[in-house]
């Protein structure tokens, strides 16, 4: 116990000092090299990088920084036209959404189909379940009282025992 407590001590003291040294033991960072792999299909992929992912890459962004330039020159340069470019700002912002919520129609469409499908099919199902449900239940009342049965004959003889002699 002293031990851990010179060691607390001194951790607590080196921090104080604003020391580096934080413990003992000092870890070294190794230094290993992950050999790059020669199969055929990644020498294929380092070929089809530049062409497949980076260029497309590229020219999406020349395109984006060109449609904002255009539109920049368009709107703001000898009295352009703020508000119909704001219009067709407003309709390129509303497309998607409208997109999205038509899948959404869509796909809230089709539930309500189903849901009503299955509302014709399920009461003869849901009332053959409820059925069994209630045969279970009956059985569980009965084991249930089966299984306390012997405590309360045990307390209900205790009582008349306690009652019996407790009276003077």
């Amino acid at each position: 116990m002293r031990r851990f407590l010179d060691a607390k001590e001194n951790f607590a003291a080196s921090f104080l000092r604003g020391s580096k040294k934080w413990g003992c033991a000092k870890i070294n960072a190794m230094k290993a090299t992950i050999p790059q792999p020669v199969h055929e299909s990644y020498l294929k992929h380092r070929k089809q990088l530049v062409w497949q992912i980076i260029l497309p890459m590229v020219l999406t962004a020349l395109l984006f920084v060109g449609m904002i330039v255009l539109i920049y020159f368009a709107t703001f340069r000898d009295a352009g036209d703020v508000d119909r470019w704001a219009a067709i700002s407003t309709i390129w912002i509303v497309i998607p959404i409208m997109l999205g919520m038509l899948i959404f129609l869509a796909l809230l469409g089709g539930i309500i189909y189903l849901l009503a499908k299955l509302l014709n099919i399920t009461p003869t199902y849901t009332g053959i379940a409820q059925d069994y449900v209630h045969i279970a239940a009956g059985y569980i009342k009965r084991a249930a009282d089966a299984a306390v049965k012997p405590i309360f004959l045990l307390d209900g003889i205790g009582a008349s025992v306690k009652a019996f002699f407790g009276r003077k």
